[in-house]
């Protein structure tokens, strides 16, 4: 046999490899991929955001040469601690429903992950709240490098989260018009993946706000 047909040859059409399956039918999705790779990028930006936190915070203050409070820390309101409890029950809920979907269990896969949306959409609403809260007690965004980084934290993690609500409305449209069930899970699947990431960080940013 010649190279180029053994180049063209499948391995799982010859007799004896009925056992081996199509590429495609083992190779990950795009939107798999996608989201993994996302991952990657994100992890970096919140990598990066947090070492620039840690290190401007460690600089000397400038209450240090006499001037003034430069780095003074916020309060931790209730709704701060209410927020992160949505975020882990929304978590909890895409969690069900990718259960469900392993499952195959359509009747309890769809409202589980509107639940999950609509907790996450909760958590967005408490974020624009804790917002308001920070900034009717005085703490505005120039005020100091403390509220500046805290801001800009939870801007970039509230804009990843709405995207994964944006990923959620398209999967709940899927859902509507009968789009095929095999894609639907998977996309399930990814949304509950992307909730658990973002709950994750959301723990890690709120442990390090608290304890500076």
């Amino acid at each position: 046999m010649s190279l180029i047909a053994r180049l063209a040859e499948k391995s799982w059409e010859t007799p004896g490899a009925e056992h081996l399956r199509e590429p495609d039918s083992y190779r990950p999705a795009a939107a798999t991929v996608g989201v993994y790779l996302y991952f990657g990028v994100a992890t970096v930006i919140f990598t990066l955001l947090t070492a620039a936190y840690l290190m401007r915070m460690g600089f000397p203050s400038a209450a240090d040469h006499g001037i003034g409070d430069d780095w003074r820390p916020m309060p931790e309101p209730p709704l701060l601690w209410i927020n992160t409890a949505i975020l882990i029950l929304s978590s909890l809920a895409w969690e069900t429903a990718r259960r469900a979907a392993w499952r195959e269990e359509a009747g309890r896969m769809r409202p589980m992950a509107m639940v999950g949306g609509f907790l996450g959409l909760l958590f967005l609403a408490g974020q624009l709240l804790l917002w308001r809260y920070y900034q009717a007690a005085g703490y505005y965004l120039s005020a100091n490098p403390a509220n500046a980084f805290f801001y800009l934290l939870t801007a970039v993690h509230g804009l990843h989260l709405a995207g994964g609500i944006g990923a959620c409305a398209r999967t709940m449209g899927q859902m509507a018009i009968g789009t095929d069930v095999g894609r639907v899970r998977r996309n399930v699947r990814l949304c509950a993946v992307y909730w658990h990431y973002l709950m994750l960080v959301w723990l890690m940013l709120a442990g390090l706000l608290v304890m500076t």
